[in-house]
C-alpha cells in the first residue's frame, strides 16, 4: 500500500467528508461513487469544486478498497499530511482559559477514539493526546465514529505519554487518571483547574508508569458485576464532571462566593 492510500490519510463517510470540507482541511482529492451524485453527495461535490479540490467518480469497489471495513456511504477523501498537531498547539488553543486535555493511554479501538473526539468537541476540550504506538489513530473508522468532530478537535500524537505528562505538569497542569481501584470517586475530586484527564485502554486500563505519574486517581462507581465501562463511556462521564465543576467554579467567582 502506498502512503497516498494509507488508511490514516483517508476520510470516509458523508458527514466526515462534508465537515472536512467545511473546516478547510487540506484535501488532495475527493472520490464519489459513480451514478449517485444526489443529495448530500451533490453538496460534497459542490463544496469540493468551490475549494478547487479535484473530484473523481469511481466504482464502489474502489471506495471499498480505499476505506476497508468502513461504511463510506459512497464518498471518501484523500487528506493531505499533517492531520496531527503538537502538544504546544493544543496549549496555545486554550488561550487564557485553563487548559482541559484528554490523554488516552493505549485506547486501541478506533470507534472508542471517535466517540471520545465527539465528546471532546461537545464539552469544549482543548485537545486530545494519544501515543504514537499501540493506539488507535485518525483512521476512517475513528473519523466515522466521531461524526465530523475530528475536524474540530486538535489531536496530538506523541512518542512517549509519560514524558508528555511530565511536560504538562511543568506547564502547571494537574493530571488526573481514571483508575478502577482508586480511593476517590470522580465526583469527590477537585477537577476544575488546568487539567489533563487520562483514560486507560480497553483491556488493561492505565499503564503502571502513566498511573504513577498522575497527581490523583479517581474511579467511577461500579455497582454491577462488570468491573469497568467502555473507554469512551468512561471518558464522557469524567469529561462532563469536569465541565460541571468548571461551571460551578465560574459561577462562584462571578457571584463572589
Amino acid at each position: 500500500m502506498t502512503r497516498e492510500n494509507d488508511p490514516e490519510n483517508i476520510i470516509a463517510g458523508r458527514n466526515p467528508v462534508r465537515e472536512a470540507l467545511r473546516a478547510g482541511r487540506s484535501l488532495n482529492k475527493v472520490f464519489i461513487a459513480r451514478g449517485v451524485l444526489t443529495g448530500p453527495l451533490r453538496e460534497i461535490y459542490a463544496l469540493s469544486r468551490e475549494r478547487q479540490i479535484p473530484v473523481q467518480q469511481v466504482e464502489r469497489v474502489q471506495l471499498d478498497r480505499l476505506a476497508p471495513g468502513t461504511a463510506h456511504q459512497g464518498v471518501a477523501a484523500l487528506a493531505a499530511a499533517g492531520d496531527y498537531v503538537s502538544v504546544d498547539d493544543i496549549l496555545q488553543a486554550a488561550g487564557t482559559a485553563d487548559p482541559f486535555l484528554l490523554l488516552l493511554d493505549e485506547v486501541t479501538d478506533p470507534h472508542n477514539l471517535g466517540a471520545i473526539l465527539r465528546t471532546a468537541d461537545a464539552a469544549g476540550v482543548h485537545g486530545v493526546i494519544i501515543p504514537r504506538h499501540r493506539s488507535a489513530g485518525l483512521t476512517p473508522a475513528a473519523g466515522k465514529a466521531a461524526a465530523g468532530a475530528a475536524e474540530y478537535v486538535k489531536v496530538a500524537r506523541v512518542t512517549n505519554l509519560v514524558r508528555t505528562i511530565d511536560y504538562l505538569k511543568q506547564q502547571g497542569i494537574w493530571v488526573a487518571g481514571a483508575e478502577g481501584t482508586a480511593g476517590d470517586l470522580f465526583w469527590d475530586a477537585r477537577l476544575d483547574g488546568p487539567l489533563a484527564l487520562v483514560i486507560g485502554g480497553e483491556d488493561k486500563g492505565l499503564g503502571r508508569l502513566v498511573r504513577e505519574k498522575c497527581d490523583l486517581l479517581v474511579r467511577l462507581p461500579m455497582a454491577g458485576r462488570v468491573s469497568s465501562l467502555n473507554a469512551s463511556v468512561a471518558a464522557a462521564l469524567l469529561t462532563y464532571e469536569v465541565v460541571r465543576q468548571r461551571r460551578q467554579a465560574d459561577h462562584g467567582r462571578i457571584s463572589g462566593r
